[in-house]
């Protein structure tokens, strides 16, 4: 029940501050070509974070603290792809518009939007970001461990 509340709490959250960004004020208009390039990006591996520096080097707390959490998942490489978005403008701003989200880092788990620190250090501490893992294969279930 309290998972259940949380969740729909974070949705909540999400949509709010999705809606502000919507307005045009907020909105640079993404080209197709970015579009393409980002969704491809968030498709291309199980789990992908756009962050600021690398996971070994990581350029903001909020990024280092996403790293965190998701190193005590032990997820496999092949599974796992960063995004430092330090190195190209483009994707830095493109990213927030394709998310209709304002801050960096952010997750995606099979090419869906988690969220950012925040929702991802509620997640954890609730359980769900590993039920989210093991529901896409990404780590196996706890059963298995």
């Amino acid at each position: 029940m309290l998972q259940s509340a949380l969740r729909t709490s974070l949705s909540f959250h999400r949509s709010s501050v999705s809606s502000c960004i919507r307005s045009q004020t907020f909105r640079r208009f993404l080209s197709q070509e970015s579009r393409t390039k980002i969704q491809a990006a968030v498709t291309e591996h199980p789990v992908v974070l756009f962050m600021k520096g690398t996971p070994e080097q990581p350029m903001c707390g909020f990024s280092r603290g996403v790293v965190k959490i998701l190193s005590a998942f032990d997820i496999p490489p092949e599974k796992f792809k960063t995004y430092n978005v330090l190195e190209d403008l483009e994707l830095r701003t493109g990213i927030k518009e394709f998310s209709e989200w304002p801050t960096i880092p952010q997750l995606y788990v099979n090419g869906e939007f988690v969220g950012g620190s925040d929702i991802a250090l509620s997640m954890f501490q609730s359980g769900e970001l590993e039920t989210l893992l093991e529901q896409h294969g990404v780590i196996p279930k706890s059963s298995e461990s």
